[in-house]
Formats: structure tokens, C-alpha cells, sequence
């Protein structure tokens, strides 16, 4: 759990980044409604979150450095025994400022004649401009509030500044506690996978292993799937973002299973890919054996210092190396690297930062250059090789295969971790354990 301690020097950091005169304005994330009067369940926006752990839809937080009576204001909504008897407990602005560190809060149905007050002569808005459309109106129509009222010397903020460009190099970084939370949402997740693996056999449907998977989430803790799992069976793994998961599983073919679980607002992302009837053909073994291999040379260019875009490279080599060895693709490896003939196979990057969001925050680029990696990022590794069960110009044995291994690397001060190395991925690994024996 992040402590209220941590959560105020987040604010504080973010504050001291702040131009003077300023606000930022942080809003809750919209509910969402699924029918007529019942809601998906609620979300919080990241940033809320991930300042004040605030987890409250109908709610604003502002951030007011050096304001006299207290920096951090929230609007709420207010205590009604009779919503909360319907839709659950609120804390209410007394309990906003008891439990979440705000210096004053009020009822959100008083932020129209309160806030346009706060945003006057401020010289520049911290916002997330174009996250939610209608409190980006909502935002406007508090200016043109004190715009309209310049005639009793009322002056209106100066300029607008993107908010996720301060906070998303703030989130970059994994704290001891964040990465604690990481760590379990991978123990988690990697239980999740070895399940699927156990259970599996030819005649379930993807639907069922995708079940067993989000049982292992929720029964563990976590509030279910960070995002929505994927399990391909045969051909279906060539499709990335397949989500339909409505195949029955057949014997001979692969499963690709990208899953992962959300704990306590902190996300995990693994991919595994699995014999149905937990043998690997002779074709499935020398695909996955690159991907694999692929993987691990990628991690090996994971440390402080390393630039990010080496990791892709090597993933990119090794697998074009092994599409050669396997007559797959012909001709020169640097060749075929500059020609980008590997895209056919492997059409996606080697990972992506994980946090808060399963695709997190943060520029890869700085100034037009590759980033080099810091103790306490977290980036997934994820190489795959997808060959279509369509690609006439592959030789029959290797269409619609697909494979995918996935694991989740902390930056560490030495070099890296995989943090979500519990799950089985040699082949012998995953055979000893569909087999029902212990894993190697």
C-alpha cells in the first residue's frame, strides 16, 4: 500500500516543479454507464490516483502552491445516507481532509462558485488538456467565469500547461513501496499462468482457461484483469489483440495467454505460450526456441545507462537470425534487418513501460534520442513471432504458429529483474508442468 506520507511528497515534488502563481487542476475520472442506471465499475483517473490515492469518482483536486491556507484543496462528494445506502460509502470533504492529506475540501456541488475564485490571476493552469471532453468544456466555461467578470478587475489565468508532462516523468520512476505492489501483482499473475498451464488439455474452450485465469486474480486480491486477457488458441494467437476467446482448444496447436492482473491501481503483464496437449511439435519447439532466445537477449541489454531501443534490436536480430536458420526468410541478416523483412513475422516493439497503466507513462525519446534506462523503471519484454495461417510464402509445416513470451524487468541499480520469473518458459519447463510434474 502507498502510504499517505508518500502520496504528500508526490504532491510536494509536483509542486516544487510548478511555476509560481499556478494551479493545477486534477479531475476524477468520468463513471461510465452500462445500463440505464448501472455503471462499469469505476476506474480512478491515474494522475488522482496516483497523487492522493483518492478513489472517489465526482471529485477535483487542486494543487495551490503556496497558497496561505493550505495547497491542497479537494471538492468532493458530499456524505448522503441515503446514495451511500445505494452506491457505497463516501468520505465526505471531512473525511477527504482526515484520510487523504487535503488542507480544505468542499462539496463538489459548490466547485461553480468556488473554483473560478481559485483559477483568478493565476499566471499559468496545470491540466490534463483532452483526457475527458466534457470537463475539458466544464474547465473553459470556470475561465469564461472569470473572464466575465474582468470589468471588478478580475483577471483570468495566463496560459495552460499539459499536467502529464511533469507527472508522467514522476510516475517513470518506481518507488520501494510502488515496486513492492509490482511485485505482487506478478506473483499474482504468474500463479494466474501456471494455473492456466496445469488445467489445460485439448476440448476446453479459450474462454474457460481465461476464466481460471481471472479466478487466480480476484481470489489473490487483485481487483481482476488490468487489462483484457487474451487467449489464442492456434491461429487466434496470430492475431495480437485477440480478445474474443470463444475457440474451442484443439491437440497439435499452441495457446498464447497474455494476462495479467491489477493490484492496488498497479498493473502486471505476462505472456506465455503453451502446447494444448502439452507436447511441443518439432516446428512449435524451434519457433519458440528463438522467441526465447530473443527475450533473453533482450533483457541482457536492460541496465542503467543502456539506451532503451537496444533491447528491440537484439530482440530483432536474434529472431531474423533464427527466421534464416529456418529458411523462413533468405538472405543476408543485416539485409533483411535494414529491409525490415522481420515485420511480416514480429510487427510489434519489445516492450513497453508498465505501471499504473499496462502501457505507462513516459516518452522513450528525449530531444529526439533514445532514453537510457534508470534504477526503478519497469519495462515488459515481449518478442513474438506470428506466422499466418494465410502466409503462402511460408512452407506449410510453420503456418499458424504463434508465440509470445512476456515477462515484466525492473531496473535495478546493478543491471535488472525479472519480476515475473516464477512462471514457467523453457520448453522442458512447461512440459514438466503440464504434465503434472513439479516445474524444473
Amino acid at each position: 500500500m502507498i502510504s499517505q506520507k508518500e502520496y504528500a511528497s508526490r504532491r510536494s515534488d509536483l509542486m516544487a516543479m510548478m511555476q509560481a502563481n499556478s494551479i493545477a487542476v486534477i479531475a476524477a475520472a468520468p463513471q461510465r454507464v452500462r445500463s440505464n442506471d448501472t455503471y462499469y465499475p469505476f476506474k480512478q483517473s491515474t494522475n488522482l490516483s496516483y497523487l492522493s490515492g483518492f478513489p472517489e469518482p465526482g471529485s477535483v483536486m487542486l494543487l495551490i502552491p503556496g497558497r496561505e491556507q493550505g495547497e491542497v484543496v479537494f471538492f468532493c462528494r458530499d456524505k448522503d445516507p441515503l446514495r451511500e445506502t445505494w452506491d457505497g460509502f463516501r468520505y465526505g470533504p471531512a473525511g477527504t481532509v482526515s484520510h487523504f492529506g487535503a488542507d480544505d475540501a468542499f462539496p463538489i456541488d459548490d466547485i461553480d462558485e468556488i473554483l473560478p475564485g481559485m483559477l483568478e490571476g493565476k499566471d499559468r493552469v496545470y491540466y490534463a488538456i483532452g483526457k475527458d471532453a466534457d470537463f475539458d468544456k466544464q474547465l473553459m466555461i470556470w475561465v469564461q467565469d472569470v473572464k466575465g467578470r474582468r470589468g471588478s478587475d478580475a483577471v483570468p489565468p495566463g496560459e495552460f500547461v499539459d499536467l502529464d508532462h511533469l507527472v508522467n516523468e514522476m510516475r517513470l520512476i518506481k518507488s520501494a513501496a510502488e515496486i513492492k505492489l509490482m511485485r505482487k501483482a506478478g506473483e499474482i499473475s504468474a500463479r494466474a499462468h501456471c494455473r492456466a498451464m496445469e488445467i489445460c488439455r485439448p476440448g476446453l474452450y479459450e474462454y474457460q482457461l481465461q476464466a481460471e485465469i481471472e479466478h487466480e486474480f480476484v481470489r489473490s486480491g487483485a481487483v481482476g484483469p488490468a487489462y483484457t486477457s487474451i487467449v489464442g488458441g492456434g491461429k487466434n494467437g496470430c492475431v495480437l489483440h485477440y480478445i474474443e476467446n470463444r475457440e474451442k482448444l484443439k491437440a497439435g496447436e499452441l495457446v498464447l495467454i497474455d494476462a495479467g492482473c491489477e493490484y492496488q491501481d498497479y498493473a502486471a503483464d505476462i505472456t506465455r505460450t503453451f502446447p494444448i496437449n502439452g507436447k511441443f511439435s518439432p516446428q512449435q519447439a524451434a519457433i519458440y526456441d528463438i522467441v526465447l532466445a530473443a527475450q533473453a537477449a533482450a533483457i541482457e541489454m536492460i541496465a542503467p545507462g543502456l539506451e532503451y531501443n537496444l533491447a528491440n534490436d537484439a530482440t530483432v536480430r536474434v529472431i531474423t537470425q533464427g527466421l534464416v536458420d529456418l529458411n523462413i526468410l533468405n538472405g543476408d541478416v543485416d539485409a533483411l534487418i535494414e529491409q525490415g523483412a522481420h515485420r511480416d513475422f514480429y510487427m510489434h516493439n519489445a516492450g513497453h513501460w508498465l505501471g499504473m497503466d499496462v502501457h505507462d507513462v513516459g516518452d522513450y525519446k528525449i530531444d529526439n534520442q533514445w532514453r537510457v534506462y534508470e534504477p526503478g523503471m519497469v519495462v515488459t519484454v515481449e518478442p513474438g513471432i506470428y506466422i499466418s495461417p494465410d502466409n503462402t510464402n511460408v512452407d506449410e509445416q510453420w503456418r499458424g504458429i504463434a508465440v509470445r513470451i512476456e515477462d515484466d524487468v525492473l531496473v535495478t541499480k546493478a543491471g535488472c529483474e525479472d519480476i515475473t520469473s516464477m512462471v514457467p518458459k523453457t520448453r522442458e519447463q512447461i512440459e514438466a508442468i503440464m504434465a503434472g510434474k513439479q516445474s524444473a
